[in-house]
């Protein structure tokens, strides 16, 4: 090698882009388990061979949130098989690394001086392995920890409004090369789109001009995991939306290999979309070839230079309509079977006359999408077991559909495609259209509360949403009651009325806001069930300038932002109330109303004596009593009344329960207020008993939470601006 070229190499940063990997993608399948393996290491393996500096990945590393421990090993194995070794590293990370990557050693993992790390890579988060759970990890930060994988890009939303971000930029030099590495994981792309449109919401810190280097000599390069399909533009970032004054950007989530660089009109930087390494939707997008993209950069100058991934298992893909085909009969079936016998089989011949990998013959994917618009369908399952071990996916070679309107046709299947890729998504309507459907009445939880319970509970696993969300909106309704109610004055009416207004109050405030701008937080994402402190940002707070002198706010001119701390921890504890009987509900015959009185007492400070006041002036107050309940009746409130004069709490044996299967006409649990079912107010005393517990049954809800519900830190609750 000559000197020139030496000093080229000295001075040029050569990096291997890859997005999507999605490793453990059908790892319970027996053809298709390793395919996403296979590729990961054919990617590491030309990372290796092109003695790159780095390998950046671009989001969805795993497949699931919760990889499973095969899953994990195996990448583990490959990572520590490729990336550990004696080769230098020829760069160095000159920024500030504790504001880089969010671990707790807060250095880049080639510094450890415990590890020999010769291929470093650098990844952040998708939409797939997104952080959760109770300390707000993902399975990237398994890899972290491993000391195998730089995690950036993680970002602290905050708990109320659309939140503040701030993008720090890894500062890389190599020769007279220096690159500010930008990285910017996973966020619902409706919450990040209304962030990129409100002002100051989104800040980009750019590095100091000091040491003869100027804020211009940097080659700014963003990598983000978001939707681009602009199927609904709230739904999308738009290019548009970035500074100008990145030079190129990665573009993970989208599937469609669109590697070769292309530039933004008006922008001046250039989007590679690198596309998924294994196929995980049979679309057209996903039939074309993989690559992988080696970037070099000198100066201000970069050249790519896409490789194609030879391990990948081949995929055809083809579409046909039927009507316009000559040689089928509408009324005849085998005719259709025929055809598309024949459709199948060409693909199958061509995929194997295409020598993929030149040493193993893998089974094709093989997909049609039949438009049957006019003409019977056919059973896909049995029309693939003829395919069985000359396909990868026999049971679903077909997928039928209809026409659409020839002026919408083109951009309906691109939307059709796109949406395929996602299927994360929720749709709010449909749960705000059931409880329509069910005419419910809701008396605690809002529909929006609900929502976001639902998706949690669904796409990230958390076992606990539902449960965070009872929590949150019960403690919330006590802390409320408790503030503005005398507890000298309290009376039953008042505190149902009150959390039928506190109910409408935060409705309307859910409904200004969008699915992630809720002023609670789950278990999966809460960070304050640790004790941790969160962080809100805002305009008007005092100003304090930025930890380190390497970085200055992209906007000039504005204030820096102040963190300040706040706590959700002084919610007190208060009781459940629910609907009043009145009318045949209303009387004697109101073991519940002695219910909702002890569990308010606790919480409102309400003493020994003054709980029985409160409990006989009720009493005293009943009118219209059904004789035949109310010797039961009586004889309930003849035992609290006792154990009140004692100074005791009310214990399970002091009220009584009915039958299985008997009503009772003095029931206040089952009891009518206004147009409200009986059902519907008892199921949600019974919720509400389940979640907190009865004084007047301690022993017994003792067991059944013991039995039933999961231990979890009593640390929830809404930060409050």
């Amino acid at each position: 090698m000559s000197n020139s070229s030496r000093e080229a190499e000295k001075d040029t940063l050569k990096i291997l882009v890859a997005t999507d990997c999605h490793l453990g993608y059908l790892e319970k399948d027996e053809i298709r388990r390793h395919d996403s393996f296979r590729s990961f290491d054919e990617i590491c393996s030309i990372a290796e061979k092109n003695k790159v500096d780095f390998l950046l990945l671009g989001g969805d590393l795993f497949h699931e949130n919760k990889p499973s421990r095969t899953t994990l090993v195996k990448a583990i194995e490959i990572l520590r098989r490729y990336c550990l070794n004696d080769r230098p590293v020829q760069f160095q990370v000159v920024s500030d690394q504790t504001m880089n990557f969010a671990n707790t050693f807060g250095h880049v993992n080639y510094e450890d001086p415990h590890f020999n790390v010769g291929l470093p890579v650098f990844s952040i988060h998708g939409n797939h392995d997104d952080p959760a759970g109770v300390d707000n990890l993902s399975a990237v930060d398994i890899l972290s920890a491993c000391n195998l994988v730089n995690y950036f890009g993680k970002m602290d939303l905050g708990s109320s409004g659309i939140g503040q971000i701030s993008l720090y930029p890894i500062l890389i030099r190599k020769g007279s090369t220096s690159v500010a590495l930008y990285g910017l994981g996973n966020i619902r792309d409706e919450r990040l789109n209304r962030m990129f449109q409100t002002p100051h919401a989104v800040q980009w810190m750019r590095p100091d001009a000091k040491e003869g280097y100027e804020v211009s000599d940097w080659f700014n390069i963003l990598v983000l995991h978001q939707n681009r399909v602009k199927t609904n533009p709230k739904n999308a970032i738009n290019e548009h939306f970035l500074p100008r004054f990145l030079d190129f950007i990665v573009w993970g989530h989208e599937h469609e290999c669109l590697i070769d660089p292309q530039e933004v009109p008006g922008m001046g930087f250039h989007i590679s979309q690198p596309g998924s390494s294994v196929a995980t939707s049979l679309i057209d997008g996903e039939s074309k070839a993989k690559h992988v993209l080696l970037l070099e950069i000198k100066g201000n100058q970069y050249r790519p230079t896409k490789i194609p991934l030879k391990s990948v298992r081949p995929f055809e893909y083809t579409e046909i309509v039927l009507k316009d085909e000559p040689d089928i009969d509408p009324n005849d079936q085998n005719s259709i079977l025929e055809h598309l016998d024949k459709v199948v089989r060409q693909l199958i011949e061509r995929s194997n006359s295409i020598d993929v990998n030149g040493s193993e013959n893998k089974l094709p994917l093989v997909r049609v999408k039949v438009d049957y618009s006019g003409f019977m369908t056919i059973n896909p399952q049995r029309f693939g077991q003829k395919y069985v071990g000359k396909v990868a996916n026999p049971q679903d070679v077909l997928i039928f559909s209809k026409s659409t309107k020839k002026g919408h046709r083109e951009g309906a299947v691109k939307i059709e495609d796109a949406e395929r890729l996602r299927p994360e998504e929720l749709n709010q309507q449909n749960i705000e259209a059931l409880v329509a459907e069910s005419n419910l009445k809701m008396e605690i939880l809002p529909v929006n509360d609900l929502d976001v319970a639902l998706h949690s509970f669904v796409n990230k696993d958390d076992k606990m949403a539902f449960h965070s969300c009872v929590q949150h909106n019960l403690k919330e309704t006590r802390n409320k009651i408790a503030k503005d109610s005398d507890p000298l004055k309290c009376e039953e009416d008042d505190l149902i009325l009150k959390v039928g207004e506190l109910l409408e109050e935060r409705v309307k405030e859910r409904a200004t806001l969008k699915k992630d701008d809720q002023p609670f937080i789950f278990s999966g994402q809460s960070s304050e069930i640790r004790n941790r402190s969160a962080v809100s940002f805002s305009d008007d707070e005092n100003t304090s300038p930025f930890p380190t002198s390497k970085y200055t706010a992209a906007n000039k001119g504005r204030k820096e932002p102040s963190p300040s701390f706040r706590s959700s921890h002084d919610a007190s504890e208060l009781g459940k109330t629910s609907s009043r009987g009145r009318g045949r509900g209303r009387g004697r015959g109101r073991a519940s109303t002695s219910l909702k009185q002890t569990t308010l007492d606790a919480s409102l400070g309400i003493r020994q004596s003054q709980r029985s006041a409160s409990v006989r002036s009720i009493e005293d107050d009943a009118e219209n009593v059904d004789s035949s309940s109310s010797g039961e009746a009586n004889n309930t409130i003849n035992d609290v009344n006792d154990s009140s004069d004692e100074g005791q709490t009310l214990q399970g044996k002091g009220r009584k329960r009915t039958a299985p299967g008997r009503k009772g006409r003095g029931e206040t649990s089952t009891a009518k207020r206004g147009k409200k079912s009986e059902n519907a107010s008892t199921s949600l005393q019974k919720l509400l008993m389940k979640v907190h517990g009865d004084d007047d049954d301690e022993e017994e809800v003792q067991k059944k939470a013991n039995k039933y519900q999961p231990r979890v830190t009593r640390n929830y609750g809404a930060i409050r601006r």
